[in-house]
């Protein structure tokens, strides 16, 4: 009788155990995809951001070739225009890169500290 008693307490045991990683599992699952949206929520805002730039230097160009009274007066919006295209442009390079190492970091951490780890430990 003593047996059977032992046994069944290994056998809440291990359903506890089971249950417990079971939860953490699932815990380490959500806040994967927690932290995941929220990286792409970040890198999305910053993306629609870029295209509302992009369209205020196209309307600010409109707007001085519409005021050009001569060539050279064109010319000049055009080169304006070239000169802040170019820094936008090195900004989403920036952006880009900046973004893709924090998803990197974002990845590697959770993967390495969060699901990963919870189910191979338990």
């Amino acid at each position: 009788m003593p047996r059977e008693e032992t046994g069944s307490r290994d056998t809440k045991s291990i359903r506890g155990e089971a249950e417990e990683t079971v939860h953490k599992i699932g815990n380490a699952s959500f806040q994967v995809q927690s932290e995941f949206i929220n990286t792409l929520q970040e890198m999305s805002r910053e993306c629609i951001a870029r295209a509302a730039s992009e369209v205020e230097l196209g309307l600010k160009l409109s707007k001085k070739l519409n005021a050009a009274h001569s060539v050279p007066d064109a010319i000049t919006a055009y080169q304006e225009w070239l000169s802040d295209e170019m820094a936008a442009r090195t900004e989403d390079a920036r952006l880009l890169m900046s973004n893709g190492q924090k998803f990197m970091e974002t990845s590697t951490r959770l993967l390495s500290n969060g699901w990963m780890t919870t189910g191979a430990a338990t």
